[in-house]
């Protein structure tokens, strides 16, 4: 039986890889990054198939998508540290590129210097007189999640300021255990309490804003947030956040773009990209009182 159609008369079909998480249809990150990819394909008249994959099983992620004939490309948004997973899409004979990572191995990678970025927020605290920085972390089963928190502690230990474990909590890149790890960190006796706070996203920072505002503690005047994402202009407060701008929208159009050059041929791997979040100061920060 002849086939019905061919790689030569038919458009490139890219997959974009997404990991299923908690809240993952109002997540800012997997909406810049479908927006971007689909800025590109729209570009260069290619069709994009969204796949939403199960974070606790990657066994079923590839199901389907690891056909050269079919799929011109694998975007991955995220792999939860499971390069394997990307190694099987490349054996299967489809092009991967994987977001937001980072790797000394040969595959291809296009991600955001989550660490710089991070490091830069506890520097321009410490630059405002704040001795006590907490964080609140994200998801550190991410290498973003991973690399915002290396970045706060080496930002301490260029300012000279200790590593004080009681002010690192865990947030997961989500509202509820954010909130509970800003309140863990208000809540402690007033000599102990951190005056700043490194939330590593946006929605988490404004969490502990909120909670600040619970118990009575002024933004900025008692207590300086920084934020990561820039994806609200504010809170409902109207609290304006100090927050870094990262290139989510452009890392996955590039992503589109180089995978589709890398399904030519005609791009030199393995590709490495990295590109910077900027600093974006807002109202939700001030000097040490």
């Amino acid at each position: 039986m002849k086939k019905t159609a061919t790689r030569q008369n038919r458009k490139p079909i890219f997959v974009v890889l997404i990991p299923r998480f908690e809240d993952v249809a109002n997540s800012f990150y997997s909406g810049e990054v479908m927006r971007g990819a689909n800025f590109a394909a729209s570009r260069l008249d290619v069709d994009l198939l969204i796949h939403m994959v199960d974070r606790k099983d990657h066994s079923h992620w590839l199901e389907g998508i690891v056909d050269p004939f079919l799929i011109s490309g694998i975007l991955f948004a995220d792999i939860d540290r499971d390069w394997d997973v990307v190694g099987k899409a490349i054996r299967g004979g489809v092009p991967a590129l994987v977001l937001n990572n980072t790797s000394d191995d040969p595959f291809s990678t296009i991600s955001i210097d989550n660490k710089s970025a991070a490091i830069q927020a506890v520097t321009y605290l410490a630059g405002l007189g704040h001795k006590r920085i907490g964080t609140i972390a994200g998801d550190l089963n991410t290498q973003a999640g991973q690399d915002r928190l290396a970045g706060y502690y080496e930002g301490l230990e260029r300012a000279g300021l200790p590593k004080d474990k009681t002010l690192v909590k865990k947030g997961g890149f989500l509202r509820t255990p954010a909130r509970s790890a800003a309140g863990a960190l208000l809540s402690l006796k007033a000599a102990k309490r951190p005056t700043a706070i490194f939330a590593a996203s946006d929605v988490m920072a404004y969490e502990a804003i909120d909670v600040a505002k619970a118990l009575r503690i002024a933004v900025p005047g008692d207590l300086s947030v920084v934020g990561f994402d820039k994806n609200l202009e504010a809170g409902e407060d109207g609290v304006r956040l100090t927050t870094f701008e990262q290139p989510i929208l452009d890392m996955a159009r590039l992503g589109i773009e180089t995978l589709y050059q890398m399904s030519l041929g005609l791009a030199k791997l393995p590709v490495k990209m990295t590109l910077q979040a900027k600093l974006v100061k807002g109202k939700s920060t001030g000097k040490a009182s």
